[in-house]
């Protein structure tokens, strides 16, 4: 079922963390992208159907799951220089808008914590659908992608390339890919 009546859909959902991905992008050396994703978080939604703008999202990560393909590189984005998990395990947002702009697009608005610093971040949100899973889940998936400088929550560490430029641009591409189930 590929579109629903929206207001069937109303209701509060868990994130299926097995289903889902938040992952980001980052230049590197001024040449190549890394990317990585975090495979330890939690969320939930709240969606209403008939006023769109009455939904929510809610979302915890556990910073130690950090994964960019490199044990190396994953232990020092966890140490002091990046997110300092031991002070600050956990990344959140919190939404505090969400609005239709029409078709199956939505931007959610909300205040995203890093490093105990929180600022405000807009995500751009498509629905991808609706369906019963083989298991009589009502589910529902979203994509969605935002940008951060994340010199804006303090992570501004980097070194000077001999050719000019930087290691790691300030510039970080965030990508959602979410499926959520709705509660019982």
């Amino acid at each position: 079922m590929a579109n629903p009546d929206l207001t069937a859909l109303t209701g509060d959902y868990a994130i299926d963390t097995a289903h889902s991905t938040i992952g980001f992008t980052v230049r590197h050396a001024m040449v190549t992208n890394v990317k990585g994703k975090f495979l330890d978080f939690s969320g939930s939604l709240h969606l209403d159907g008939g006023n769109p703008s009455a939904s929510s999202a809610s979302i915890d990560v556990k910073m130690e799951s950090i994964d960019t393909g490199s044990a190396d590189r994953d232990g020092h984005l966890k140490s002091a220089d990046f997110f300092k998990i031991d002070e600050f395990p956990t990344m959140t947002f919190r939404s505090t808008s969400a609005e239709a702009l029409g078709d199956e697009d939505y931007r959610i608005t909300g205040d995203l914590t890093i490093l105990g610093t929180t600022k405000p971040l807009t995500i751009d949100l498509e629905f991808n659908g609706a369906a019963k899973d083989p298991f009589g889940n009502e589910r529902v998936g979203f994509e969605g992608k935002a940008e951060i400088k994340r010199s804006e929550w303090g992570l501004t560490w980097n070194a000077a390339l001999e050719t000019g430029g930087v290691l790691i641009s300030d510039k970080i591409k965030l990508s959602f890919d979410i499926s959520a189930i709705k509660n019982a």
